[in-house]
């Protein structure tokens, strides 16, 4: 079981990880989600296992990672090393959200925080709205961590109509669709499949 970090320890990983980078003259961009980046804008409070990328950025473009480049993956092991974190505390898990595309304008909405020579851009209040509601469904699990995050966004039923259209492009089988009704209903959206059906 991974050790838990909130968020003060990842802050100090992150600015250890940059210093790190700093001295051999290496600097990363990279686009973070998943609740440590909540953790790091002050959305959540709950400590959270590890740091989800999914791209790194390059001429402002957003490429995905399947892996973690030599030299960050290198970094990060020595972090985890001199902080006893787990050995994955960064980690590309989730980059497959990369394939069927994000959220339109997320980058624009993203927040830029600078630890050294490590750049992330988190990823907004409304992505992460998008995105936890398509991992509460795509696992079947409508009250699970997720869910559980979402509800801390205080997401409008506006929100999560159009949030769900999105994880919809993602995943438009009937069961995903079923357990998002779930989610849906869960959060108080009124008429949800109807809602869901018109697209308004």
């Amino acid at each position: 079981m991974m050790a838990l970090v909130n968020k003060a320890r990842l802050s100090e990983a992150l600015h250890l990880a940059g210093s790190y980078l700093e001295d051999r003259g290496i600097s990363f961009e990279v686009v973070a989600i998943g609740g440590s980046a909540l953790l790091l804008l002050g959305l959540i409070e709950r400590p959270t296992q590890d740091l989800d990328l999914i791209a790194s950025v390059v001429a402002g473009a957003y490429l995905k990672l399947d892996d973690l480049p030599p030299a960050l993956r290198e970094t990060r092991d020595a972090v985890a090393a001199q902080l006893d974190l787990a050995p994955d505390w960064i980690n590309t898990e989730p980059s497959d959200v990369m394939d069927h595309g994000l959220p339109d304008g997320f980058a624009d909405r993203c927040v830029k925080q600078t630890y050294g020579s490590l750049t992330l851009h988190l990823a907004s209040r409304f992505d992460q709205i998008c995105l936890k509601l398509h991992a509460a469904a795509d696992r079947g699990d409508p009250k699970g961590k997720h869910a559980h995050d979402l509800r801390a966004l205080s997401p409008t039923a506006d929100e999560l109509v159009t949030a769900a259209r999105w994880a919809q492009t993602h995943d438009p089988s009937q069961g995903f669709r079923s357990v998002l009704l779930v989610v849906l209903t869960d959060f108080g959206v009124e008429n949800a499949d109807k809602k869901l059906a018109q697209g308004v």
